[in-house]
């Protein structure tokens, strides 16, 4: 019953999702600007909860309580507390200062905001390159997990490239149909629903279990002590601060997130989004890690280490099997929602900042309309053959494949390099092209350099390592990136002053 309930609810996700877009294509004009930003219409409630349903992916669902089930509840500190807070505030900052200069000058992307900012094509272009390098095996993470999840609910009936086809050609024809504005009513639709099914779960197992909560803490403190002690075993401070940091700037930095900053309808809109973020970000991922941490105390036995999540096991003990596959198909369905945007932005980025600017700068709003349809298609395309050759592992598929998923997992850092220079460039008069460049460039070659060559001493210093003190090298990266801009920057302008050409 339960793997026919939940591939029922996947398929009418789909329907619904189909629906909604083909009344947005309805409504949309056949303009770039309405394709990627919906014309800049977005209220409150519909950026909150498409930035909110584009973030949701998989991590929320099984990844967030099985980190909460091993390690310990602190994870609500980490994603629920900081990392809200910190991305709030980087919205304000950074996504308020774009807003305005999207609203004067009509930009539609980072790289088009920068390359006009600083005159340069280059720059433009690094932006847009940078940006499809982390997103690409971002994108082919979620087909992966698509694609594995519909073979998993079809106990195998259906092969890997099968569902992955699948769900790749529903999002083709979605994002290519219906565009930001259909995104964004799917999203709207979808945050409000899974906010409620978290709830609910959490309410749910509460009621289910003899004795309620005291009966869940008398658990935990005889199966996991070390949880009712706040810090200590792997979060170190250091540890913390590091994800909670890397997140929030890398999300920032996240083209499908990052645009949306400029499609607010208002100022009213922008700051009223930012405000309540906190406070959305915790409605979810309290419940989320809370049934992570109260499966421990249940005497929940999951092989987490082994890829195996604790959360379908908990509801399958403590909920109806109808409910518990509500939940799992809604998450798969959320990680098909991050997957649609970007899609979008990825198409948005190769036709606003490579294909206009380097092949034809009298493009058409029509014609460029109608070329990131087509975006959608080969970025989808692209992404998906490369998820099945990498799954498959043919000859020498297997050692390129996980190379491509080992750069989806650090995209949330690859991203977070951009956030520092970016600042500097939105803020600071004396940040200069040469230096931009420079500061976007040096600390992506390191952060790649650190991650993916192996760790080695020389001299009796560890080189190559992924932390250092306790602390991960992406934040390391973020300070190399800032310096490297601001004396870039004040190099540059102390050559030209003495009289070489700029």
């Amino acid at each position: 019953m339960s793997v026919a309930l939940q591939l029922g609810i996947i398929v009418g996700y789909l329907l619904v999702a189909l629906g909604v877009g083909l009344i947005a294509y309805r409504v949309t004009e056949r303009t770039a600007e309405d394709f990627y930003l919906a014309s800049r219409s977005f209220g409150t409630v519909v950026l909150l909860f498409t930035v909110f349903a584009t973030l949701l992916s998989a991590f929320t669902f099984f990844g967030g309580p099985d980190n909460a089930y091993s390690l310990g509840p602190e994870w609500i500190l980490v994603m629920g507390l900081m990392d809200g807070i910190i991305f709030a505030i980087l919205w304000y900052v950074i996504g308020y200062r774009q807003w305005l200069l999207g609203q004067r000058e009509g930009y539609m992307t980072l790289g088009e905001l920068l390359g006009d900012r600083f005159g340069s094509r280059a720059l433009r272009g690094l932006v847009a390159v940078v940006s499809l390098f982390w997103l690409f095996p971002y994108v082919m993470l979620q087909q992966i997990g698509a694609g594995a999840a519909i073979t998993g609910l079809t106990q195998g009936a259906v092969p890997f490239w099968a569902g992955a086809t699948l769900i790749t050609a529903f999002m083709i024809a979605y994002v290519a149909l219906a565009g930001m504005r259909g995104i964004a009513w799917t999203d709207t639709l979808q945050g409000v629903f899974m906010l409620a099914m978290v709830w609910l779960a959490l309410a749910w197992v509460l009621l289910a279990v003899d004795g309620g909560i005291a009966t869940i803490n008398a658990g935990i403190q005889a199966n996991a002590p070390d949880f009712f002690a706040l810090g200590g075993g792997a979060y170190t401070p250091q540890f913390m601060l590091s994800f909670a940091i890397s997140i929030a700037f890398g999300v920032t930095m996240f083209p499908q997130i990052n645009q949306r900053f400029f499609a607010a309808a208002s100022e009213t809109v922008l700051k009223r989004s930012f405000t309540l973020w906190p406070v959305l970000v915790l409605l979810l991922f309290v419940p989320a890690f809370l049934l992570g941490t109260w499966a421990a105390g249940l005497g929940i036995e999951a092989d987490v280490a082994a890829g195996e999540s604790v959360l379908p096991q908990l509801l399958a003990a403590y909920t109806p099997t109808w409910f518990a596959a509500l939940v799992i198909a809604g998450a798969i369905a959320a990680m098909m929602s991050s997957s649609d945007s970007m899609l979008l932005s990825g198409s948005s980025y190769f036709t606003r900042d490579l294909y206009r600017p380097f092949v034809d700068r009298a493009l058409s709003e029509r014609r460029e309309d109608r070329l990131g349809r087509l975006g959608v298609v080969g970025f989808a395309v692209a992404a998906l053959l490369a998820s099945v050759w990498a799954e498959g592992g043919g000859i020498g598929a297997a050692s390129v494949g996980s190379l491509l998923i080992e750069i989806g997992d650090l995209a949330f850092g690859g991203f977070a390099q951009l956030a520092g220079p970016v600042l500097l460039a939105l803020y600071w008069r004396g940040t200069t092209r040469r230096g931009l460049i420079a500061g976007i460039l040096a600390p992506q070659l390191v952060y790649v350099a650190f991650n993916f060559l192996p760790a080695t001493t020389v001299a009796g210093l560890p080189l190559f390592a992924t932390s250092y003190f306790g602390w991960g090298l992406s934040l390391y990266a973020m300070l190399f990136g800032v310096a490297v801009t601001a004396l870039g920057s004040v190099a540059d302008r102390k050559r030209r002053s003495g009289g070489a050409r700029p």
